[in-house]
């Protein structure tokens, strides 16, 4: 069991579902919230899992001593079971918040496994995180009544953010993927040009989550909102110092806090 929870990929799960019912309760969805980090969480499950079991191979090339399936600390037919066990409760999880939230959040999941599957060895790669990261505000309000879409700015900044971690992401790994033919968006660039691209993306969400609310930021929003700017600037020295691992945890800080300042400003996600 230890080795299934290490293969998730425990970090982003936690982020990305804790990010999702925090713009459940900036929406409003009240109980509804539970619904939603449920299916958050399942679906996260899903993507990690299926990218540790896809992955396997790739990883022995590669000497991930990191990947319990590597270390053979779980084998990859549990692994397998689970990723496609939790993919399919993710599909009533999600239909709790009605056909429509369903319907954004497993297109964003299903993004993230095509991810998986294949496109992360191409240019399309950071399509699959602009598609699911930007689906997830959607996944949220189309479970209030009326079903509405969320307003642009917040679709763009979730989109912004997750393209940003990508490239970030693939900092730590990049001469791994690039032995073992993984030649997505971030690989094809050089190393200082996904770094700089990354955090330009990851920059320009935060100035959404800064401009995109209606009225001022509250001081605690303001803080939380400077917290995320520290942290980009932590990433970039993190990466420039062959700390890759460490800035991808401060990019997961900086997404964090650019969307609890939207809680702590006390908005919503009204159009």
């Amino acid at each position: 069991m230890r080795g299934l929870l290490r293969a998730c990929h425990f970090q982003p799960t936690v982020a990305v579902t804790a990010i999702t019912g925090i713009l459940a309760v900036v929406a409003g969805r009240g109980l509804g919230t539970v619904a939603v980090v449920a299916a958050a969480l399942v679906g996260q499950l899903s993507v990690g899992w299926s990218n540790d079991w896809v992955d396997r191979d790739r990883d022995r090339l590669a000497g991930r001593l990191d990947k319990p399936i590597v270390t053979g600390a779980v084998a990859a037919e549990m692994v397998e079971r689970a990723a496609i066990t939790a993919l399919v409760l993710t599909v009533p999880l999600s239909l709790l918040s009605g056909w429509q939230a369903a319907s954004a959040h497993l297109v964003a999941v299903l993004a993230a496994w095509a991810y998986n599957l294949g496109l992360k060895r191409t240019p399309l790669s950071v399509a699959c995180y602009l598609l699911a990261f930007g689906l997830l505000p959607a996944f949220v309000t189309l479970g209030l009544p009326g079903h509405p879409w969320p307003p642009a700015w917040v679709t763009t900044a979730a989109a912004l953010m997750g393209a940003g971690a990508h490239f970030v992401n693939g900092l730590a790994d990049r001469d791994a993927d690039l032995r073992t033919g993984v030649h997505g968006l971030p690989q094809r660039m050089s190393y200082r040009g996904s770094l700089l691209v990354g955090v330009g993306l990851l920059a320009a969400a935060l100035f959404f989550f800064c401009v995109g609310p209606p009225g001022r930021p509250t001081p605690g929003a303001v803080v939380l909102l400077m917290i995320g700017v520290s942290a980009l600037v932590a990433v970039v020295a993190s990466s420039l110092t062959g700390h890759e691992r460490a800035a991808w945890s401060l990019t997961l800080l900086t997404a964090a806090t650019a969307v609890a300042a939207l809680l702590v400003n006390g908005g919503t996600l009204g159009t």
